[in-house]
């Protein structure tokens, strides 16, 4: 079946202007105007005019099995479904364990991973979690990356939080060193995926390990940057000197109060300091546990992140007042080009037909990923296995 959308305003990221997009299963064939077609039954056209064509939305941090437990067992959060990524324009997404590496294993990860791949996204995953010495599916990160195909990094790892492993920079290092290495040999990013804490410490071991070995900073992609203000200055210097910061979108009342900063004054205040917009993406930490603790460390409550909150974060962005051509990258191209997803983040002839087609409003009308039709006028038309209507 040829899948014909005629008359979009087309955002590549980068504005089109009005095109047609000719597309067969992942395939796309042709971007022009004007394309023209067979009046056949195995020719599907969509008339999209009024509306605009993006790429599917790339999400670098999912707790696809779950998370948290940081308030006991029953605070573990629970699986996600397809269908909370693809009524929220999420086509693309990275997989992570968190704090609980021992009721959450990556073997689950993996195959959950492949589960939601087969019902129609396209999900990566990091090895690790946020232990040191790392935990592995082989038994050695280098061969995590090499030997299972939807193992892109090591993630997310945890610095300056009271939950890591406290670990060192040579430690660090040594991480570091072996995901390069296991992504050099695969073709792969090899990125080392750092969840950064409320910790004074903040971005300083990365830097130390710059510093004190031949690791570039650019090995490490961090994440949870507008925790806190004085955190995200250090993520301004970080991005200055050619890394690149992730926000994350979900989050509470509580946290805001605390002293996290919302995901639109982060991109702002950094833009403003000067770091490139190529140097800034956006993730959901969907399904991980958003737990408040008190001032003795204990988890006194637990919220759950939400994919949706990265499109919901690209909504906002735009209301105040950046073009959706500034800000798509920030939830498409920038993520998929640091972890070297070089066929999603855009509409081109090189990328799946991983496409989200939005009303004049806004609203998500039809996702596509990989050219099959996951929503359309905005219900989903797939479910995930054990989903129900």
């Amino acid at each position: 079946m040829l899948t014909l959308i005629r008359n979009a305003l087309v955002y590549s990221p980068q504005l089109l202007g009005l095109q047609d997009v000719l597309f067969c299963g992942p395939n796309v064939l042709q971007i022009a105007k004007g394309i023209k077609v067979p009046d056949a039954a195995w020719v599907k056209e969509v008339d999209a005019n009024g509306c605009i064509l993006i790429p599917g939305l790339v999400d670098p941090l999912v707790h696809i099995t779950g998370g948290g437990g940081e308030g006991g067992y029953h605070t573990r959060t629970p699986e996600m479904q397809l269908t909370d990524a693809t009524l929220a324009g999420v086509t693309t997404l990275v997989a992570a364990l968190g704090t609980d590496a021992v009721s959450r294993s990556l073997n689950e990860l993996v195959i959950k991973a492949r589960a939601l791949t087969y019902e129609g996204l396209s999900v990566f995953c990091y090895t690790g979690s946020y232990e040191f010495p790392v935990k592995t599916i082989t038994g050695d990160i280098t061969q995590d990356l090499m030997m299972i195909d939807n193992v892109i990094g090591v993630g997310e790892i945890a610095i300056a939080d009271h939950r890591g492993s406290q670990l060192t920079a040579a430690e660090l290092a040594r991480v570091a060193a072996q995901s390069r290495v296991g992504g050099m040999l695969s073709g792969k990013a090899g990125i080392v995926f750092v969840h950064v804490g409320d910790g004074a410490s903040g971005l300083q071991l990365l830097h130390q390990v710059a510093k004190q070995s031949d690791i570039p900073l650019t090995q490490f992609y961090p994440t949870h940057i507008n925790r806190s203000q004085p955190l995200l200055e250090q993520g301004v210097e970080f991005a200055k000197k050619g890394g690149v910061i992730d926000f994350t979108t979900s989050t509470n009342q509580h946290f805001l109060n605390e002293g996290e900063v919302s995901v639109t004054a982060a991109v702002k205040f950094a833009l403003e300091q000067g770091v490139d917009s190529s140097r800034i993406s956006l993730s959901s930490d969907g399904n991980a546990s958003l737990p408040v603790f008190d001032h003795a460390g204990d988890c006194i409550g637990v919220e759950v992140g939400q994919v949706s909150s990265l499109f919901y974060a690209m909504l906002a962005l735009v209301k105040s007042g950046f073009s959706l051509e500034q800000i798509l990258p920030l939830v498409t191209s920038n993520a998929a080009r640091t972890l070297k997803l070089k066929r999603k983040g855009g509409i081109a002839l090189d990328k799946d037909a991983d496409f989200v087609l939005l009303n004049n409003d806004l609203a998500i009308n039809k996702v596509w990923g990989k050219g099959q039709l996951l929503v359309d006028n905005g219900i989903a038309v797939k479910l995930g296995t054990f989903e129900v209507c």
